[in-house]
């Protein structure tokens, strides 16, 4: 395969002459400033409009203007009637529709299915502004608006719904979002190579039912053509009982060369953007089983899982076909990432780096988190079950350059209203992968692994984590920068391969506490989770206190867990509870288990077996954590020592039979009686708790905690005299 197009080397569309605009326009007053009579893209997001490269819709856009291409934002449009949607007119090629940057589902609704009381993405965090299943609803608004005009989807909700896939909320198998939404092409993962090949080859003329070659898109077939493609069917792969014959096994890998006989790349090399296929049959579409096969059948539906995400690797994924209803899904191979160069190219677009100017001084909570963040690179090849960013962003990594990250981090200084010399994060989905990568390029290409990193580091791997400390050591120093904080999730059984990076990031850039997620303790579910065991985290506790002692700083890390992960049962939480009992660690806010779509969790969840591994029809069916009872005692555990859980612990005990926790020793899980009253034990732990919120709260401020400032302030004082309400009575003789 040839190296992918730059996707800045495209001749420029003709409107490009009416330049960058300040923002992209949301009004027609706003097209009528900048002189358009027309928009020709048409954005419509479920997130309010923040002209920032965090948020998809700017980016999309600003990436689009940057090709020559007026382009118009809707944002969380009154979804009732077609009236918003045609606010700024006709486009004239076509409407880009995505719910935002969440899926709307999990933005509107709790792991226990009860609507959130807040959106992070609206302004002022209001709920309510975006429907179920946005894209769906967007899309046939769009079509109402303007029947005409090609509807394309993307975002992470139309990214992980390319397929069937069980639904958590109405708790079935609904088909492809393309289908229900009537759109005429999905993009899946990130999108700026398929959208600017689209646009432009709109542009020229060309119809979008022709356009079927494009890497990270999926269409509507109504057969694969019998003169280009050999189709293959999946089913027989898994299944013992299946009487379909075999003609090829999607799961063969190619044989490549040793990684002995290749000449690893430099540590700091940059990834290069083309990746080269094995010499292998291209054009190849494999067959899944039926949407309606899949909905009735779990083993089938998990066979289809397996195949899926084992198809994921864009140097030898296949293209996908499923029969939907009267429809084929047709899904090509994931697109080619981009080059480090491409991505420094759109990340430095002309963004305002502000919300748009119609939300005035209201508060946008999603922007407040990020704005004074920069984003240094993309992907995860960590590959946790339940987890969306592989499937969205792919496993291999794309990297800004260091120069790159420089300017932006100037840029934050120079142009963020309220920047008092603190960069919130240097990261993306994993703080520390950046600029890692397979040593070699063949192996990469051909590569099926679920994960680089599970259920061991594989040796192929480069783990060299210098090229960050050389990047967090430029931008501390820079003018005007006084700390450099690192907030994205951190990949701990890959920093203590680097020693010297844990010592880095310990000693100049934890605020206080860092958060990190080991999940689980016990080995069941955690090699459901694909995580690492917890001596992984023992060993990165070492030498993160260690260092902090080192740096003479008191520091905390916060690990976070999961409860209901298909695979953990109640014994595990029960386990979990009692390590966090040992260690004195009490959770205050825990996550219990979402199937978002697609996910492998979701599959084990859905189907009760576990895509991991081969799939038959005799498989070993795991443990799930199902209705409510069940989810609510094992979040219960994770929050033992609350009193408004240890009715429900004390059951879940007796049952069983380990009524041996059950007591008011120091070894005792929960107490034997409720308490009726706030007693002294309680008191203590409040002053315990303030203490420490006291101690954080001087380490990210500076100020001299509460305790202390009263009672200086009251040493100043003097005390007052009693008042007498009675008058003195005469003593008697």
């Amino acid at each position: 395969m040839q190296p992918a197009k730059d996707i800045f080397s495209y001749r420029k569309y003709w409107a490009e002459c009416f330049g960058p605009a300040p923002v992209l326009p949301m009004t027609r007053r706003e097209m009528d400033a900048l002189g358009w009579d027309s928009c020709d893209v048409i954005i419509v997001t479920g997130d309010a409009y923040i002209d920032h490269p965090s948020f998809g819709m700017a980016l999309i856009g600003r990436l689009l203007e940057s090709q020559g291409f007026r382009v118009g934002i809707i944002a969380q449009p009154d979804w009732r009637n077609k009236d918003a949607f045609m606010s700024l007119g006709k486009p004239n090629l076509f409407f880009g529709v995505t719910a935002g940057n969440m899926d709307s589902m999990i933005n509107r609704y709790t792991a226990d299915r009860k609507l959130r009381s807040d959106d992070a993405y609206s302004p002022e965090g209001a709920p309510n502004q975006r429907p179920e299943r946005s894209t769906i609803v967007y899309s046939h608004r769009c079509r109402e608006a303007y029947r005409d005009v090609p509807i394309l989807i993307g975002g992470i909700e139309a990214s992980l719904r390319r397929l069937a896939h069980y639904d958590y909320w109405s708790d079935k198998v609904r088909r492809s979002m393309l289908v229900d939404a009537k759109a005429d092409m999905l993009f899946f993962g990130n999108a700026e190579r398929a959208i600017v090949n689209i646009a432009h080859r709109l542009s020229q003329g060309e119809t979008i039912h022709d356009i079927t070659d494009i890497r990270g898109t999926a269409f509507i077939r109504q057969q694969v053509p019998e003169d280009d493609w050999r189709e293959i069917d999946s089913s027989s792969l898994d299944v013992v009982y299946s009487a379909t014959p075999i003609k090829h096994n999607p799961y063969d890998t190619p044989k490549t060369e040793t990684c002995s006989a290749q000449q690893p790349l430099a540590a700091n090399a940059a990834k290069p953007v083309a990746i080269q296929l094995p010499n292998q049959d291209r054009n190849v579409v494999i067959r899944l089983p039926s949407f309606d096969t899949v909905k009735s059948d779990n083993t089938l539906y998990a066979h289809a899982s397996r195949v899926f995400h084992r198809e994921t690797n864009p140097g030898n994924a296949k293209a996908l076909i499923q029969h939907q209803g009267q429809h084929e899904v047709w899904v090509n191979p994931p697109p080619i990432p981009l080059s480090t160069e491409e991505l420094d190219n759109v990340y430095e677009l002309p963004y305002s780096r502000k919300p748009h100017p119609q939300y005035q001084n209201k508060k946008l909570p999603a922007y407040e988190m990020i704005r004074f963040s920069v984003n240094i690179m993309r992907g995860c090849f960590g590959g946790c079950s339940f987890c969306s960013i592989t499937e969205h962003e792919g496993r291999i990594i794309q990297n800004r350059s260091e120069d790159s990250i420089v300017r932006e981090v100037e840029k934050v200084r120079d142009l963020t209203p309220g920047f008092t010399g603190t960069i919130s994060d240097l990261g993306g989905p994993t703080a520390n992968m950046w600029r890692m990568h397979c040593n070699s390029e063949v192996i990469e290409a051909s590569c099926k692994r679920l994960s680089c990193i599970f259920p061991s580091i594989c040796k192929n791997l480069n783990t060299d984590q210098t090229p960050l400390i050389h990047l967090y050591r430029r931008t501390r120093t820079l003018p005007g920068i006084k700390k450099v904080l690192i907030a994205s999730g951190l990949r701990y059984d890959l920093a203590v391969k680097t020693p010297e990076y844990v010592k880095e990031l310990v000693t100049h850039h934890v605020g206080g506490y860092l958060k990190i997620a080991p999940e689980h303790t016990e080995a069941g579910p955690l090699s459901k989770m694909m995580k690492p065991g917890i001596g992984a985290y023992d060993e990165f506790k070492a030498l993160f206190e260690k260092y902090s002692k080192q740096a003479g700083k008191e520091q905390y890390l916060i690990p976070y867990f999961i409860s209901a992960h298909p695979g953990t049962t109640v014994e595990d939480m029960m386990n979990l509870a009692l390590w966090l009992k040992r260690n004195n660690f009490q959770a205050d806010q825990v996550q219990n288990f979402i199937p978002s779509p697609m996910a492998n969790a979701s599959t084990m969840y859905h189907t009760g077996k576990n895509p991991l591994r081969r799939i038959t029809a005799r498989s070993d069916k795991m443990f799930v954590a199902r209705g409510e009872k069940q989810r609510r005692i094992q979040k219960a555990f994770l929050r033992y020592h609350d009193p408004d859980n240890w009715p429900l612990l004390r059951k879940a005990l007796k049952d069983m039979g380990r009524s041996d926790l059950i007591g008011n020793g120091k070894n005792h899980l929960i107490p034997l009686t409720q308490p009726t009253k706030v007693d002294a034990r309680v008191k203590d732990a409040d002053k315990i708790n303030k203490r420490n919120a006291n101690r954080l709260l001087t380490q990210h401020t500076g100020l001299p905690p509460m305790h202390e400032a009263n009672s200086k302030k009251n040493a100043n004082c003097k005390p007052k005299r009693k008042k007498s309400w009675a008058k003195a009575k005469p003593k008697k003789k």
